[in-house]
């Protein structure tokens, strides 16, 4: 099939290359930095469908890039899409964008096939908008291990004006998650992350005893910046991880077969076509509540020994 040209793309994701190092190929370059394609693999296959232009060209990935440069990810004209099938909770669909519940253990996208993106064409109506997306696109990550909301891109011009809400800091997510220890009041952690500013806010919404902890705290998070793994990371530094954090929680201290007790649970976003104020909220996972009931039990059961 011959390759369109480049008025007839679907443009999807675009930037513009800050400071790197002289003699940077494209190739190495974008490994990390777009949220449509997350592996090396995905951007060698991009590189030779033509999906990928520096500079308003087709790039191939040995070219060069330098600081201003402009590159373009194009949709693949040829659709290569496999099903996977989940059940899965459409808190919120129009024409343009969906809210979606993404249930913990699945990433949002990447190289493998169990991700919420190769479901969301199962979930989703196809949008009637001329600059309809084939498949629906998630516009920010959330970690494969947290439980939560989702915004979901259903044409071209949302995903990009998402993007921009998303960068201008904006759209307001909300998380709750348990820890480890007596965490009480509120504050904001602000160490960085990759040498890189990082700020949360923090609450605590209830303070309980614990057998193996002494004490464990529900907390409601709200993240200002973006980095990863960013809540763990923080509340880990504070010395209150996340319960079931294997990465950075304290060894040997976590559940089995339980996961990690962390949720985004709200999003309050201008709706970017309406400019409808868009508020959405999701219960947590009912394991948070058996937890912290079990934990209860186990308190009086020892108190009344």
């Amino acid at each position: 099939m011959p390759d369109l040209p480049q008025s007839q793309k679907t443009e999807i994701e675009k930037l513009t290359v800050e400071s790197c190092e002289e003699s940077t190929r494209i190739y190495d370059y974008l490994v990390g930095k777009l949220a449509t394609i997350s592996s090396r693999k995905g951007i060698k296959k991009a590189l030779s469908r033509n999906q990928i232009y520096l500079n308003n060209k087709p790039s191939k990935s040995g070219d060069y890039v330098a600081q201003g440069d402009s590159i373009i990810v194009y949709e693949n004209s040829v659709v290569e899409h496999k099903e996977f099938e989940i059940d899965l909770n459409i808190v919120y669909e129009d024409d343009e964008l969906a809210i979606v519940e993404k249930p913990a253990g699945i990433p949002v996208s990447g190289n493998t096939f169990k991700t919420l993106q190769n479901a969301l064409p199962h979930h989703l109506k196809r949008s009637q908008a001329l600059d309809y997306l084939p498949i629906p696109l998630p516009v920010h990550r959330l970690d494969a291990l947290t439980h939560g909301i989702v915004v979901i891109a259903k044409t071209h011009s949302s995903r990009v004006a998402l993007g921009r809400l998303f960068e201008k800091r904006v759209v307001h997510k909300f998380y709750k998650a348990i820890v480890q220890g007596k965490l009480e009041g509120r504050g904001t952690l602000n160490t960085p992350i990759d040498q890189k500013i990082a700020l949360t806010h923090f609450e605590s919404v209830g303070v309980f005893p614990s057998i193996k902890n002494e004490w464990i705290s529900l907390i409601k998070l709200s993240p200002v910046t973006g980095r990863k793994h960013q809540l763990r990371i923080h509340l880990s530094r504070l010395g209150f991880p996340i319960v079931g954090d294997k990465q950075y929680g304290v060894k040997g201290n976590t559940l089995k077969h339980k996961g990690m007790f962390l949720a985004a649970f709200s999003i309050s976003f201008v709706h970017p076509k309406s400019k409808e104020q868009l508020d959405f909220e999701i219960e947590l996972p009912n394991k948070f509540d058996r937890f912290l009931k079990r934990e209860e039990n186990w308190v009086k059961r020892l108190a009344h020994k």
